[in-house]
């Protein structure tokens, strides 16, 4: 009994770590994620101005694709909020089991969800912004009355805007390879996109003045509702795959050559990773010596869950031994 208590302790010990390792990198996202917002206010403003003051359809389909950055950054920021906060005694208003506890280890994967179900919702709101502004570019087209040559003004937000995102995606990326976390690397993607379409919106806006095409300014602003759909359809797709519990095949296989490695494991019947946000479980079963004694596979489970944490970083492994037939 006193090996089993010292052992959960242990065990208690090393999540506790982890907990503190994960809501630490969180904290840097989030004041990352605050600098997000300040870059995104200030473009959003000043593309929207200049595009109405210089009748640019790209520039405002650039605005929207920034406010959309925006909408998106603070709904990141919302969902780490609440993966972040480990000591209410509720979870979305229900009340937890008496046996869970305050910051235990199964809520607290359960509130990693948050961040992956914000970034889901990221990439919803980036998709219906697309459409909006394809829309808005596909009607301009069809009414020619509509349509004008851009001012040169609209050029200097558009060169605004580019610089602004080229700075916000090299901080976003840095940190996101940093911390290691989904939410600044979701940031880093749209902020890049941000900057390749606020290129893309200078180089139309240009070419329409340089040449005199009233069309242009259309078809580049139909373009930027294009790229901005493709981001979000990835955005969701990676996202909503992680919480559909799927996880990289060829990642398993790594995790499952790993725990062959060991000598006393005869198969791996069974291997399943999961993600919590941005932390990796691990559900084994292996199979060994139908005479191996308990606490020798008590043992080997430990130093299989130790191995996995050391060598991939996963936080908790759930290890099952059966006897080979």
């Amino acid at each position: 009994m006193k090996d089993i208590d010292a052992h959960r302790q242990a065990e208690q010990a090393v999540w506790a770590e982890r907990q503190q390792q994960e809501l630490q990198k969180l904290h840097g996202a989030q004041r990352h994620l605050y600098l997000n917002v300040v870059a995104y206010v200030l473009i959003s403003v000043i593309e929207f101005y200049l595009a109405i003051v210089g009748h640019s359809q790209t520039l405002r389909a650039d605005a929207l694709n920034n406010l959309s950055g925006l909408i998106s950054t603070v709904l990141l920021l919302v969902g780490i909020y609440i993966a972040r906060d480990i000591h209410d005694d509720d979870l979305m208003g229900q009340p937890l089991p008496e046996e869970d506890g305050n910051g235990s280890q199964r809520l607290q994967l359960t509130r990693f969800h948050y961040e992956t179900v914000f970034t889901m919702i990221t990439g919803i709101v980036m998709i219906a912004i697309a459409a909006s502004v394809i829309y808005g570019g596909v009607r301009g087209l069809m009414i020619p009355a509509t349509q004008e040559v851009p001012k040169a003004i609209t050029l200097v937000g558009a060169g605004i805007a580019t610089v602004i995102m080229v700075g916000v995606w090299w901080l976003n990326k840095r940190a996101g390879r940093k911390l290691q976390n989904a939410a600044l690397t979701a940031a880093a993607q749209d902020s890049l996109s941000d900057a390749v379409t606020s290129l893309g919106t200078m180089l139309a806006i240009g070419g329409a003045l340089w040449f005199k095409v009233s069309w242009l300014d259309g078809v580049a602003s139909i373009l930027v509702g294009i790229y901005i759909l493709m981001a979000g359809v990835r955005i969701f797709r990676e996202s909503s795959l992680n919480l559909a519990d799927y996880f990289d095949p060829e990642v398993e296989d790594k995790f499952r050559q790993a725990v062959n490695e060991f000598e006393a494991v005869q198969e791996v019947a069974e291997l399943k990773a999961h993600y919590n946000g941005n932390v990796v479980t691990l559900d084994l079963v292996i199979v060994v010596d139908p005479h191996m004694e308990v606490r020798d596979s008590y043992q080997l489970g430990e130093e299989i869950e130790a191995r996995m944490r050391r060598q991939f970083g996963i936080v908790d492994t759930d290890v099952m031994a059966i006897p080979s037939n």
